[in-house]
């Protein structure tokens, strides 16, 4: 079971240089491992390295290889543990593959292949794909008819490179459930997981569907379609830039990508969104909504629930995708679905929305890919318009998603008749300030420092809000175990006297959100209930707030906002939160010495289930 990025490339000349460049761009997929396969002189030469990409560059420094015709592969395991021995790509005398996804049925193929004679090496569900490919040829298929015969046996989700023995005018492609990009160069063409990854080579890119199988030469591709039928893709401008993998004068992409938030909520909130951004949806037809997210996705839809409550007077039920269509709910005749997913790939989320289109309902997606998987099975697509996010734990991309619903919730509440123009104007105005509130709470370096001390040492933290500050406290609490491993638990601040006050003494940090809204005095009663317990508070809330407490918290975090519609405090203050929250979980993670763009165990683009 594999979450990984795939480049492929064919030139006239040299292609190593191309796949690695590809790779250093998809990294962010997975990490444990690396690989190359490159044909050359009637024979496929490999390089594998565990670890880094760095160790497969030291690797081919001391042992390098050349060729016109090659495939790669960054790894990020589910299936078989980090080793020379499960990197990619997997091969034989003949065949060479690459895979992201996972071969649901290899277990009864490999136990066929293996009564046919043929000897694994990997612990893993790729290699049955050589393996199941040189069967078919040594029964007569040619190459590219054995690899497209052996798709119709895989079951599950897969997206494969494929590089034959002998063959350097062409290797194939094929994808099902995990996305798969060609480039289109001058007398070269290239597959990639992800259209940034051949940023440097090429901007036009064509997407392949599911079920689609392809055939690429140096000078163009063949594709055919799940049914056989031999078809076009278009062929797009992709907007992907080279640009956008490096760190500039950032030592990390995580911070580059918390201090890129004002301008990308600034082009949001501020600057005029194409007309298709509206979707033109019948809001006011809408009996329920759904929102399906998967993790920091979900805290998004949680956060934007409260508001399409509020403001739009519509009933919305949020769901975690992979539990989505299993809980056989039924669903409204007038129903709509929201799906919300950064990459636009997320497999539990795709699934989600296959069993909610089946269930008659309009599909709306919130994405950050509009060529993505989710955006083209939807009815409506919304663009959060954050650029790519290159650190796995999301930052920039999560208050992209929360602008987007913003203004989402606003077309809605005034389409239904909830939210009159002037109500709505006032909103708008209050969000028109968030970027420059944003950029004031970059600049708390002294206070998030000191907070950081205070959790850097910890086994375990705390995270409370009530509100929308409850999804935005769970939301902190996720980003701080994601990059520092630190068990982190953010909770409905009411919650505490029912069962995790207990948890609470002298060595438990609890992060607490209290904006000045109309929970705050709640919310500082069940502070004052961990301060009684000797508790570590960490408090998040206005100047005057912190300069009014009867108490000593361990580290304070003042965030200020004055808002002349105060009741636009739910809509403006998750973004205003959300900055500090980030900027904890990174410091501390980096007090202890952990790598922030690449936390262990985790791939920024979930493509399995």
């Amino acid at each position: 079971m594999i979450m990984c990025g795939i480049v492929g490339a064919i030139n006239g000349s040299r292609v190593v240089n191309e796949l690695l460049d590809g790779l250093k761009r998809l990294e962010y997929r997975g990490y444990d491992s690396a690989g190359l396969a490159v044909s050359h002189n009637n024979s496929i030469l490999i390089r594998k390295a565990e670890g880094a990409l760095s160790n497969l560059e030291t690797k081919l420094d001391l042992s390098p290889v050349e060729g016109r015709i090659g495939i790669a592969h960054t790894r990020w395991a589910t299936h078989g543990e980090p080793s020379i021995a499960n990197a990619h790509p997997h091969r034989n005398d003949r065949v060479s593959v690459v895979h992201n996804g996972i071969i649901e049925n290899y277990e009864e193929l490999r136990a066929c292949l293996e009564a046919e004679g043929f000897t694994f090496q990997s612990q893993t569900d790729t290699e049955v794909v050589p393996h199941l490919i040189a069967s078919l040829m040594a029964s007569g298929f040619s190459p590219e008819a054995a690899a497209l015969e052996a798709t119709k046996r895989l079951q599950g989700a897969y997206a494969l490179g494929i590089l034959f023995e002998g063959e350097e005018e062409f290797f194939c492609a094929t994808r099902k459930g995990s996305p798969l990009a060609i480039g289109h160069g001058e007398e070269a063409m290239f597959i990639a997981s992800d259209a940034i990854a051949l940023a440097p080579m090429t901007q036009r890119v064509s997407y392949l569907e599911n079920g689609d199988f392809a055939i690429v030469s140096q000078n163009g591709v063949c594709v055919r379609d799940e049914n056989g039928t031999a078809v076009e893709r278009p062929v797009e401008q992709s907007r992907a830039s080279a640009e956008s993998h490096e760190k500039g004068s950032y030592s990390h992409f995580m911070i580059k990508e918390i201090h890129e938030q004002p301008d990308i909520l600034n082009h949001v909130f501020n600057v005029p969104v194409q007309k298709k951004q509206n979707c033109n949806m019948a809001y006011e037809d809408f009996e329920s909504l759904s929102i399906v997210a998967c993790g920091t996705s979900c805290y998004a839809g949680q956060i934007a629930r409260y508001w399409f409550e509020r403001y739009a007077g519509l009933r919305v039920d949020v769901d975690i995708a992979s539990e989505y269509r299993y809980r056989h709910s039924p669903l409204p005749q007038k129903g709509a679905a929201l799906f919300i997913s950064q990459s636009g790939e997320t497999a539990d989320t795709l699934a989600a929305l296959e069993h909610a289109r089946l269930q008659g309902q309009t599909i709306i997606s919130l994405v950050n890919v509009p060529e993505s998987s989710i955006a083209r099975a939807s009815d409506h697509v919304i663009q959060t318009l954050a650029g790519p996010e290159i650190g796995v734990a999301s930052t920039k991309a999560f208050t992209a998603q929360l602008a987007a619903l913003a203004r989402l919730v606003i077309a809605a509440g005034i389409a239904r008749g909830t939210l009159s123009i002037r109500d709505a104007r006032a909103l708008k105005v209050e969000l028109s300030r968030v970027p420059e509130i944003v950029s004031a709470a970059l600049s708390l370096n002294g206070q998030i420092r000191a907070a950081a001390s205070v959790l850097q040492n910890s086994q375990s933290a705390l995270f409370i809000g009530r509100g929308v500050n409850w999804p935005l406290a769970c939301e902190g609490a996720l980003k701080l175990k994601e990059i520092s491993y630190i068990h982190a638990e953010g909770l409905g601040a009411g919650e505490l006297k029912h069962g995790p006050i207990a948890l609470v003494d002298g060595n438990l940090p609890v992060v607490a959100l209290a904006p000045p809204d109309e929970l705050q005095e709640k919310t500082l009663s069940n502070i004052k209930e961990v301060q009684a317990r000797g508790g570590q508070i960490i408090l998040i809330s206005d100047e005057r707030t912190l300069s009014g407490l009867d108490f000593e918290p361990a580290a304070t975090i003042a965030v200020s906002a004055e808002l002349d519609a105060p009741f636009a405090s739910d809509l403006v203050m998750p973004f205003l939160y959300s900055i500090p929250l980030q900027l904890l979980a990174s410091e501390t993670a980096l007090k202890r010495g952990c790598d922030i763009d690449k936390p262990r165990n985790l791939a920024k683009s979930v493509t399995v289930e």
